[in-house]
């Protein structure tokens, strides 16, 4: 079995005593191990011949990498040096995502920074966290529930609907939406996001294509919702047909699921090995995009904030299907994602760990809390936010200190005063816990202009 080859196998096949035997082993015990020794030492014998014509290949295009250009493995340490940052709303934010946000901006790769109104601390970028950087992705830097995302569907039906038709809207809700790491629908659906060459050539997301399949559709526990509202457009919102006025409104929140979660994991671990870093900044780990495994968590980042969308998409679908109404209109954008972007005339790899992208005319939504507005807006193409915004209020207290701080009754309470109903939700996700949205949007006025806002009225959480 290939769980049973050694470094001296691959050694009597003519392989270099150094780290290409450390990166084939590894390779093969991730990705071959249940497979004949015989087959696998074939194989590693071709690439050794050949590595060139491997250097794309899904398993061996890192052994590859190592036998052409060896990728130089080295402590990194902080420069002194801060690069260029902006911070919108300072005195909102807690002095240790500030620090996040200045050990980050000492990365020898760090190009340029920003702080949004609504951040607060996080593992590696601070949430609300905006780093563009030279020629690197960092995993942690994009987030473990990769492609997170805001999508806001827009009915042509007065907003009085959802008065009339509460207890209808209550039960599609809970009929139709699932939520957390066990639910699944019963009746799954296809889509063409399976067909990708990534679930074929890359071995990780090969293996999570299951469960993706399984999850299409479905929302993580945490903050992550499904809610019917009332959506107000008061000034005309491009692409959309709808005249100002209030209508029904479907807002969903949630990720790239169990294969968000798997790729970013990985490629973290990756990138720790690649990138050794001091202690306290070993979360920035980064990859660099010009190696075999920068340019595949490239392609598996990708392909997770697609399925991400896919996953709205077809929520959006089963809802309306049940209601038997047609869409209007959907806003959508991503806040947990790194995109190639210009900074000053260069392409750099800019992240947005919790901030929505905002560069000029770009539509957008950013919610509140389940008893506070969320708000449709068209971004301003501010560089020194790095054409982003704020995704969302921002926490003021942790989850673990919710549940200390406040009771059932207190969220029954203001759910009640703001003509809320909830399915679902714990007290660590409380109105309470959350900042003043509107100060929030106070505070990166120079950054997004509001056409519209969103008012929660029908909330369905995790359990």
């Amino acid at each position: 079995m290939g769980s049973k080859l050694s470094g001296k196998d691959l050694i009597k096949l003519g392989f270099p005593k150094n780290n290409t035997i450390n990166i084939a082993l590894g390779q093969i015990h991730r990705y071959r191990k249940k497979e004949k020794k015989s087959t696998i030492l074939k194989e590693a014998g071709q690439v050794l011949l050949n590595p060139e014509k491997y250097k794309n290949h899904g398993t061996w295009g890192k052994l590859a990498e190592g036998l052409i250009a060896p990728v130089e493995v080295r402590m990194h340490e902080l420069i002194n040096q801060r690069a260029p940052f902006s911070i919108f709303g300072e005195n909102e934010i807690d002095e240790q995502a500030k620090q996040q946000l200045y050990n980050a901006l000492k990365l020898p790769v760090t190009v340029q920074g920003a702080l949004m109104p609504d951040a607060h601390s996080g593992y590696g970028l601070p949430i609300g966290g905006v780093l563009a950087t030279d020629n690197a992705v960092i995993p942690y830097g994009v987030g473990v529930d990769i492609g997170c995302r805001m999508s806001l569907s827009v009915f042509d039906i007065p907003a009085g609907y959802i008065q009339g038709k509460k207890e209808r809207l209550q039960g599609v809700l809970k009929d139709h939406t699932k939520f957390g790491m066990k639910e699944t629908h019963d009746k799954k659906m296809d889509h063409e996001i399976f067909s990708r060459p990534e679930f074929v050539e890359i071995p990780l997301v090969k293996k999570l294509l299951d469960k993706a399949y399984k999850q299409l559709g479905t929302s993580g526990g945490g903050n992550h919702f499904v809610e019917f509202g009332i959506a107000e457009i008061k000034r005309e919102i491009p692409g959309c047909k709808l005249p100002p006025g209030e209508y029904l409104a479907l807002l969903s929140h949630s990720g790239s699921r169990g294969l968000g979660a798997s790729i970013a994991k990985h490629y973290t671990y990756l990138a720790t090995k690649q990138c050794p870093l001091p202690k306290n900044v070993q979360h920035l780990a980064w990859l660099d995009m010009d190696t075999h495994d920068g340019q595949e968590y490239w392609a598996a980042m990708n392909l997770a904030g697609d399925y991400a969308k896919a996953c709205h998409d077809n929520i959006h679908l089963r809802l309306s299907r049940a209601l038997g109404k047609r869409i209007a209109v959907t806003i959508e954008n991503h806040h947990n994602f790194a995109w190639k972007e210009k900074v000053n005339g260069k392409e750099c790899i800019v992240h947005r760990k919790g901030a929505t992208p905002a560069s000029e005319g770009q539509l957008g939504i950013i919610p509140g809390s389940m008893t506070a507005p969320g708000y449709i807006v068209i971004g301003r193409g501010n560089a020194d936010s790095l054409n982003s915004a704020s995704h969302g209020a921002g926490r003021l207290f942790s989850r673990s200190r919710c549940k200390s701080m406040f009771t059932r009754n207190e969220m029954k309470k203001a759910l009640k005063e703001n003509d809320v109903t909830l399915i679902g939700a714990s007290v660590d996700e409380a109105p309470m816990a959350y900042k003043d949205i509107n100060t929030v949007m106070r505070l990166q006025e120079e950054l997004v202009e509001v056409l519209g806002s969103f008012r929660p009225r029908i909330v369905r959480m995790d359990k």
